[in-house]
Parts: structure tokens; C-alpha cells; sequence
């Protein structure tokens, strides 16, 4: 498809010479661009659909790659790919060697900061800010964050942080009432009152211009009624929260308005301290599937523009299995609870709001305060379940140790996309959970193969089992492709020789299709699938001590995981054979399809069984 101006945008000099109405008419065709790849490719939609026209004015005013632009979460940076001369390599989106679906350095001098989680944006650019001061330099940090990252508490550190600066920073808040998930809480309430009401605001504005016009007495008493606590300012010139914070706060802007944004970026580019801008944006702008439900069109596969809302189901995941199984838990037992941090369609427990709406808890985009928050509700006698994304868990380490397991509350963490997750690369990979959690005293850890598994696990973590209890399972769906028994501790098959394989979760199929293959060439391994991974059980190690040589596989870091773990304990209780651990060294795992990277991690079968040939 030919485009009458994108095809001519190769680097964001070449639209400063663009009028507005060619600007806009630029922005209706990234959307049809967007819409049109995105179907093929997958990836963020609704989110880069309503960010185009801030983009593209953010271009048009700024001077990247001088100017320093930071998106936070970062997934609604494609319109800022396509003007950075990215556009011929759109087809490869989030796959294997191709353009990263989020901002990334290393990719283009156009990317200032890795992001792919929420809230950070503010402290990066804080910090680029003060760069340029310290180096006498005149360029600009612009960060662009959602007010659902707002839920997230870093960026109220950096916000306060920053705003008693004299620094020049400029925050752009996009508004869209929406994280994922509807954005919940009460600074969510407040934005929209903002934008509900901008009489105050606009007469604001009138006042400022008028003093800058008044001589002599004009500016001192327009700092005055800054400074000013008076019942006068109130009435006249009332404060926004981040004015208070030190901030010349503009706004609210259409964030769909090419000629409102470039002229409050150029007033904003004239302050010599911090300034913030809220921008109201659509969600999902300009494609009606994606308007009426932004959620579904967050993240998508591939789709069919002309049908696309037919295209959008919940399909048979790990996810929609936990979330369901959690309810019927909860239909049983009132002192179950759910929490999600702004993921109430991405964990499956849509299913538990529908059915108990008074014992869900959706914290917005803040894992540590859920950890602690499940915590206070374990403190009197409920079962909190926690559903979150391995990498996002990451963000409440300290809690689940200070506040969870040296307490010794009784919290399920229900871990989702444990393992490799694909598309979303290095910041969405969830290795490192094995690592962080099994070694935390009072932790007990399940890894799971398959669904009827998952809720075994699930049902004895909530129902029998006391303190910290993580269910960790993969994106996707049941790949498991054997008849071994279920279990929540292990499960083991003595096939005769001094070999063993061992291995947990959904790796584990293809170390049994490793085995019947090696079978087929008369090489022999007994078998040996652990669920509950951490802490290691006294029967399952002595099942280990009776063999020769022993093969680890996980699909996790090598340091710090089961592998290691397991090789340290039985050599302390004397083993004296050998010890193989495939896993993942220590490195970030790049973007890719998931059977791909498996491979290029030598976890498919197909490398299982090489190595272990070459290491007979």
C-alpha cells in the first residue's frame, strides 16, 4: 500500500516543514499503516493508536535524537519507530532479528532508554535531564506517561523527586482512563475531574496573560498568587496537585489536535523548570473494534481489519484455567480473595470479578503494594491469591521477603507467563522467578505440567499448605504430550539404567520426547518430573543419589536455579557421579517466536537429545 506522506517521512526532520493539515493527514495514515501491519504481525494496538498525533507533534517540536524522548511502558512507541526511519522493517514487529515493539538503543539512536514496564519513565528522564544540566547542555527530556502507569508508586517518587527541582523536564500525561484494564483508584477520579472541569484552568491562563502584559507590577504578582496560600488564589487561581509539586502544569489538551499539541510543546519547551502536560487521548483512536474495547486490542495476534471484533476471544489459556479454577475455589470458600495489578483480562480473573465482585482487588499498576497489601488481608484470616506476570513479580521482591515471608502469611502468588514469553522480549522474558522465589526461606514452589495439574497445585496451595505458595505456569496453552501421572510433587519412571533426566513444567515434554527418541537408539533414561520445585523433598533427592549421571533441564536462568541447587544439595550428601545442567546461561533472551528461542536455548527436544548424546 502506497502512502502519499509516510512514504516520504525517513527521519523526523522531515516533517518540520509540514503544515498542520498535512500533519494530520500524515497521522490518518500511520493509523491505516498501524492498523494494516499490526493485523499481519501482532502487537500493541490500541495504545499506539491513540498516541499518533502526540507523537508525531512531539517530532515536529523536538529535535530527537538531541532531544531525549523516554515512553514509559514503551509498547506505545511505534508511531516514534516509523518517523526514526524504521518503517521498511515494520513486517518484522517483535519477531526473531527484527524491530523490538519497544524502545531499544542498541536498534536506533532514535531510542533513549530500554522500557517494558510501567512508571519508570519519569525517573529516566529525571535523570537525562540532569545529564544535560551537569553538562552544560540545552536539549530536552521528554517523558510520555500514562495515567495508568500512575498507579505504579515510582512515578510519584520521581514526580516529587523532580518537581522541587529548577531542572528543565518535561512529563507528558497521556490520559485515557485506561492501564490495561479500566484504570481503578483515586487519582484516576482526579484527572478525570481535571478534564471534567477546565473553566478553572482557562481562566487561569487568562489571568497569566494578563499580569505578563501588566509593567512593573505584572510578574511580581503573578508570583505572588503562585506562592500565594490566600483565599484570593483559591477563588482565583487554583492549584493542580502538580503545581503543588513544583510543576507548570498545561492542560488538559486534545490529544488528537495537531495544532494544540505543537503549540503547548513549544510553550513548554520555553520553561527553564519542570513542566507537565496532560493530553486527553482516545484509546484505540480511529478503528471502531479497538475504540469499544481497548483491552482486548491491548496486545493482539493477527487479526482481520474488516472483522476484527470477531477475530478478539478468550481463547483456552494457562491463564483463563487458573482464573477459573480460582473462582470455583472462591465459590466454596468466602475467605478466598483475588488481586490483580491492572491485569484483570491478562491473569483470567474476569471470571472471578463476574462471580465475586466484593473479594477482587484490582491495585492497578503496583505488584509491590499488592504483595503487602495481600499480606494485611492474610493478617486477618483470608486466603489472598495474587495473580501476576512473572516479569512484573520481579517488581515486588522485597515485599514477598519482608512483608509475606518473614511474617509467614499464607499468600498464593499465582506466577503467569513463567518462562520464555516470545514476542515482548528481554524485559517480558519471565526467567529469573525460579531463582528470586526458591530462595526466600518459607517458599514453597510449585511448577506444573499441563491444566490438571496447574490446579492441583492451586487447590492444595490455597487449601492445604501454610505461607508464601507460588504457582508458576507458562503463557499459552496444555502442550503436555504424555500419560505420566499428575502429581504436586513428583512423579518418576524407572526405566532400568544409571541415566537420569530430570527437568519440571512444561520443559519437560520435550525432555520425554527427547527420551522416546533416544529410546529408539537404545540409549536408556529413567525419568524424573518434579512439580513442587522448591523446597527439594527427601524422597526425590534420594531417588537421585541412585544414579550415575544425571541430566538437569529448566526453562529458567541457570544461576540460582533448580539445577544448580539440586547438584549442591545431593554433592553435600555425598554423590560422586556426574551432573549436566541445560539451561538458560546468563544472558537477556531476545524476542522471537517460542519454539525458536527454545531452540536457540537447546530446550527443544531435538537439542536435549544431542546433548545428551554428546555427553554419554
Amino acid at each position: 500500500m502506497e502512502y502519499n506522506l509516510l512514504d516520504k517521512i525517513n527521519h523526523p526532520c522531515d516533517l518540520k516543514n509540514l503544515t498542520n493539515e498535512q500533519l494530520s493527514e500524515l497521522c490518518g495514515e500511520i493509523r491505516s499503516f498501524l492498523i494494516n501491519t499490526i493485523s499481519k504481525t501482532g502487537g500493541h494496538l490500541a495504545s499506539n493508536l491513540g498516541t499518533v498525533e502526540l507523537t508525531v507533534a512531539m517530532h515536529k517540536v523536538f529535535d530527537c535524537p538531541e532531544d531525549k524522548f523516554i515512553f514509559d511502558v514503551g509498547h506505545q512507541c511505534y508511531t516514534h519507530k516509523l518517523l526514526t526511519n524504521r518503517k521498511d522493517r515494520f513486517e518484522t514487529l517483535r519477531k526473531k532479528d527484527g524491530i523490538s515493539g519497544f524502545p531499544k538503543p542498541s536498534e536506533s539512536e532514535y531510542d533513549s532508554f530500554i522500557s517494558g514496564h510501567a512508571s519508570t519513565s519519569i525517573s529516566a528522564a529525571y535523570g537525562i535531564a540532569k545529564a544535560f544540566e551537569l553538562q552544560n547542555k540545552k536539549n530536552y527530556a521528554v517523558a510520555m506517561i500514562g495515567d495508568g502507569a500512575f498507579t505504579g508508586g515510582e512515578a510519584y517518587e520521581a514526580l516529587n523527586n523532580a518537581g522541587r527541582s529548577k531542572t528543565r523536564l518535561i512529563v507528558i500525561l497521556n490520559h485515557n482512563d485506561m492501564s490495561i484494564s479500566k484504570n481503578v483508584g483515586a487519582f484516576a477520579r482526579y484527572l478525570s475531574t481535571i478534564r471534567s472541569k477546565p473553566s478553572y484552568l482557562k481562566l487561569k491562563s487568562i489571568v497569566e496573560k494578563i499580569l505578563r502584559h501588566i509593567p512593573v507590577i505584572g510578574k511580581p504578582l503573578k508570583r505572588w498568587l503562585e506562592d500565594s496560600k490566600s483565599t484570593l488564589k483559591m477563588l482565583l487561581y487554583r492549584s493542580t496537585f502538580f503545581e503543588e509539586l513544583g510543576y507548570t502544569y498545561l492542560g488538559p489538551i486534545d490529544g488528537h489536535d495537531i495544532e494544540q499539541l505543537t503549540n503547548v510543546l513549544t510553550r513548554a519547551k520555553e520553561s527553564n523548570s519542570p513542566v507537565l502536560i496532560q493530553v486527553e487521548t482516545i484509546k484505540g483512536k480511529g478503528y471502531p473494534f479497538a475504540e469499544e474495547n481497548p483491552g482486548a486490542y491491548h496486545a493482539i495476534a493477527g487479526f482481520d481489519v474488516l472483522n476484527g471484533g470477531d477475530n478478539v476471544v478468550m481463547s483456552d489459556c494457562y491463564s483463563n484455567v487458573i482464573g477459573s479454577e480460582i473462582t470455583r475455589l472462591a465459590d466454596e470458600n468466602e475467605k478466598i480473595c483475588a488481586i490483580t495489578a491492572a491485569m484483570k483480562y491478562g491473569t483470567g480473573l474476569h471470571t472471578f470479578y463476574a462471580a465475586h465482585k466484593e473479594r477482587f482487588f484490582d491495585v492497578g499498576i503496583a505488584e509491590g503494594h499488592a504483595v503487602t497489601f495481600a499480606g494485611g488481608l492474610a493478617s486477618q484470616g483470608l486466603i489472598p491469591v495474587f495473580c501476576v506476570y512473572s516479569s512484573f513479580l520481579q517488581r515486588g521482591y522485597d515485599q514477598i521477603i519482608h512483608d509475606l515471608a518473614i511474617n509467614n502469611k499464607h499468600v498464593v502468588l499465582c506466577v503467569d507467563r513463567a518462562g520464555i514469553v516470545g514476542e515482548d522480549g528481554e524485559t517480558h522474558q519471565g526467567v529469573f522467578d525460579v531463582a528470586f522465589l526458591s530462595h526466600i526461606p518459607r517458599v514453597i514452589v510449585y511448577s506444573p505440567e499441563g491444566y490438571d495439574e496447574a490446579k492441583l497445585c492451586l487447590n492444595k496451595a490455597i487449601n492445604q499448605d501454610n505461607g508464601v505458595v507460588a504457582v508458576k505456569y507458562p503463557r499459552g496453552g496444555d502442550m503436555r504430550g504424555h500419560n505420566l501421572s499428575i502429581s504436586t510433587n513428583f512423579s518418576y519412571v524407572d526405566n532400568n539404567t544409571n541415566m537420569l533426566l530430570i527437568s519440571y513444567g512444561r520443559i519437560f515434554t520435550n525432555c520425554f520426547k527427547a527420551v522416546e527418541s533416544l529410546e529408539t537408539q537404545s540409549v536408556k533414561l529413567s525419568l524424573l518430573k518434579l512439580t513442587q520445585i522448591s523446597p527439594l523433598e527427601k524422597s526425590m533427592l534420594d531417588i537421585a543419589l541412585s544414579y550415575e549421571k544425571i541430566f538437569f533441564v529448566e526453562e529458567g536462568i541457570k544461576t540460582g536455579g533448580i539445577g544448580e541447587q539440586l547438584c549442591a544439595t545431593i554433592t553435600a550428601m555425598g554423590y560422586k557421579g556426574s551432573f549436566c545442567t541445560i539451561a538458560i546461561e546468563n544472558t537477556f533472551v531476545k524476542q522471537g517466536d517460542v519454539p525458536s528461542i527454545l531452540a536457540d536455548l537447546h530446550l527443544d527436544a531435538k537439542s536435549i537429545e544431542k546433548y545428551i548424546l554428546q555427553e554419554m
